[in-house]
């Protein structure tokens, strides 16, 4: 395996088409974290998202010949969020189903978070992640999945419209009205809004809810 690791996704896929398994054990190590964290966070059950993340990588192996190029990871994850909104969505019609998302215990990592100065900067920061999480759990479906998608996993826009099969305005549009539903749901105080911001990555230029395209 230490031969692909360096490899590049699309000469690793190359290689899987050719029969080198060992390749695509090479794209599970690399990218079973991100699908992990995004299913853990669309349906709130650590079981459910074992098995999205067994199903996704399954999938696309059965399906690689249908890969065009351009960014795997993207082309992945909408295999992922797919069927991730599909469990959830089986979910909710059941009637004898309670989805407890609120109350989850949800402890997937956040990217690109900077470690904290203090012991109560420290504290802050888990006691605001356990409001944001327990805030994008009442988000709709595609406004929270497009807020994990960009400020928790740090994709970017073209790779989100992919994953989501949406256009880049509607992506832009989802990310300002799920932002602006997590602010207006988390009633912070200056110390706590600071760190909300620090979330929302790029949250002071951040798009508009009128591009084109929206939903």
């Amino acid at each position: 395996m230490g031969e692909h690791i360096e490899r590049p996704d699309d000469a690793l896929v190359h290689a899987v088409r050719s029969g080198d398994l060992t390749a695509f054990n090479v794209l599970v190590e690399r990218y079973q974290h991100a699908v992990y964290a995004v299913a853990l966070r669309l349906l709130r059950d650590r079981f459910l998202a074992e098995d999205i993340t067994q199903d996704a990588f399954l999938r696309a192996y059965t399906a690689l010949d249908s890969y065009r190029g351009g960014s795997f990871r993207a082309w992945l994850l909408r295999i992922a969020h797919n069927r991730a909104l599909d469990t959830l969505r089986s979910l909710q019609r059941r009637p004898t189903s309670s989805l407890d998302l609120a109350g989850a215990d949800v402890h997937a990592e956040w990217s690109g978070e900077p470690a904290p100065a203090s012991p109560a900067e420290h504290a802050a920061r888990g006691e605001l992640r356990r409001r944001i999480e327990a805030a994008l759990a009442t988000l709709p479906d595609d406004q929270r999945a497009t807020v994990i998608l960009f400020d928790i996993e740090g994709f970017s826009y073209e790779e989100i419209a992919t994953i989501t099969g949406v256009s880049l305005g509607t992506v832009k549009s989802r990310l300002s009205r799920g932002r602006a539903r997590l602010r207006a749901l988390l009633a912070v105080d200056e110390t706590s809004r600071e760190l909300l911001e620090g979330f929302l990555r790029q949250a002071n230029d951040g798009p508009s809810e009128r591009s084109s395209g929206s939903e």
